[in-house]
Order: C-alpha cells, then sequence, then structure tokens
C-alpha cells in the first residue's frame, strides 16, 4: 500500500465532518488565485496594436514583414516611409549634393547583427556611422515596450538623434525600454529570419562576413496587396536554437 493509499484510508475512517474540516482548508490553500498576474497561463502583455502601413523588407536571405505603430510614432513612421519610397530629400554621410526623389533603403547592408539580440541597417556607409543628414526626436510610449520579440525601432547614437538606422529584435529585451523608438511590430515568420541573419558569419565588430543585403523596400497602406514574392533565396542550413537574451544588451549606438 502506498502512502497515498494509506492516507486516504485515514481519512475514510474519521467522522465525515472532521474530515471536511481538516481537508477543506488545504484545498482551499492549494488552488492558487486565478488572477495572479505572474500566472504561467496569463498573456504576455504586447501594447498597443499596429494599425499603419506594412513595411515589406526583401533581403537576399529572405523576406521581412512588420506593421507600423502610425499613432504612437508617427514621425518615426512617417520619416521611414519617406526615406523607404524617395519622397523624403536626405544627404549622404559622406557629403555631397543633397538627394531627391532617390529611395534610400534599397541596395543597403544589414551592418550589424548579434544573436539572441537583433539585427541593424540603414546606414549608407556600412560601419554604423551614417545617417541621412538630419535627426529626428524620439517618440517613446510607455506602454509600447520591448515585452515581445520582433519589435521594428530606431537606432540612435542618444537621446533625440534618429535618422535612417533601424533594428528588429530578435527576444524580449526589457532593458532596451524607455531608450528607442519603436515604430512596427514584425511577424512570426520574420523573428524567424532575424535569428538567420543574426547567425551569419560575422566580423569583430559584429559586420556580417558575406553581406546580407536589403533588395527593396516595399511600403503597403491598408488595402493595399503585398508585393510579390521574390526569388526565394539558395535553402540555407537551420539557425540554431536562439540564445538567451543578454542581461545588458550591446549599445545600439554609433561607434
Amino acid at each position: 500500500m502506498t502512502c497515498r493509499n494509506c492516507r486516504r484510508t485515514l481519512s475514510l475512517s474519521l467522522p465525515l465532518a472532521l474530515f471536511a474540516a481538516l481537508v477543506a482548508p488545504t484545498l482551499a490553500q492549494s488552488a492558487p488565485p486565478a488572477d495572479l498576474p505572474d500566472a504561467p497561463t496569463a498573456p504576455v502583455k504586447t501594447g498597443p496594436v499596429p494599425t499603419g502601413p506594412a513595411v515589406v523588407i526583401d533581403t537576399s536571405m529572405g523576406r521581412l514583414t512588420c506593421k507600423t505603430f502610425d499613432k504612437q510614432a508617427p514621425n518615426a513612421v512617417a520619416n521611414f516611409i519617406g526615406l523607404a519610397e524617395g519622397t523624403k530629400d536626405w544627404t549622404a554621410t559622406s557629403g555631397g549634393p543633397k538627394q531627391h526623389g532617390k529611395r534610400f533603403y534599397d541596395g543597403l547592408t544589414f551592418h550589424r547583427v548579434i544573436p539572441g539580440f537583433m539585427v541593424q541597417a540603414g546606414d549608407t556607409v556600412g560601419d554604423g556611422t551614417g545617417d541621412p543628414g538630419y535627426y529626428i526626436n524620439d517618440e517613446i510610449d510607455p506602454a509600447l515596450t520591448f515585452s515581445v520579440p520582433g519589435r521594428l525601432a530606431m537606432a540612435n547614437s542618444g537621446p533625440n538623434t534618429n535618422g535612417s538606422q533601424f533594428f528588429i529584435t530578435e527576444n524580449a529585451v526589457d532593458e532596451l525600454n524607455g531608450h528607442y523608438t519603436i515604430f512596427g511590430q514584425c511577424d512570426a515568420h520574420t523573428v524567424l529570419l532575424v535569428a538567420s541573419i543574426a547567425r551569419v558569419q560575422r566580423d569583430g565588430n559584429d559586420k556580417p562576413r558575406t553581406p546580407v543585403v536589403i533588395h527593396r523596400v516595399t511600403i503597403v497602406r491598408n488595402g493595399q496587396p503585398m508585393p510579390p514574392d521574390p526569388t526565394p533565396p539558395p535553402a540555407a542550413s537551420p539557425a540554431p536554437a536562439a540564445s538567451p537574451t543578454p542581461s545588458t544588451p550591446p549599445a545600439l549606438t554609433s561607434p
């Protein structure tokens, strides 16, 4: 007879009222409240829902798709769209005339990739020092945090120094909260592709040894069809499991 059966036999030999008095409190204490905020079944709080245009980034490794937060970060969204479509003037970091009607992101590369953290692009120089010749201010909404993977955000070199560089997170990174403008949320397929991009061979500055190129950025407004899928890239070996997010993520500032 097991210990469990021993206890059951003892309980049945007691008067019913005494048995109820002894067992009922134990059952009540063992049942956790259903509304505990840290209960395992509690949903992850993702914050506001993105309602702006979709950003489709076709790269040499596949397609990234994100929906924008046009209400929470209207200036960042408008800036990215203007650069992507060539409706916003910009100046190359190396100098020269102002570029008008020229698409900014097409042909650039992901110049910084860190497994378990993020991938970063949007620099014409390709080493983290490039910008479009101007800055825009931060738009940090306390309800919109890095609590989930796939956040599309502006990289910066300090407060109110947003320009053209952006990054997409592979994991939740709470340490970034309050420091970077989140202007989009990417889908699950994009997060998997980010994990693959982040694990390509890279040098000591986290720059891919074989460039990961942005072929084209397409802005898809509500009601418009998605662009046709590009020619699929060559099959690659599966990326290893995502490593835990660093307790102190590397800074996203320019060198």
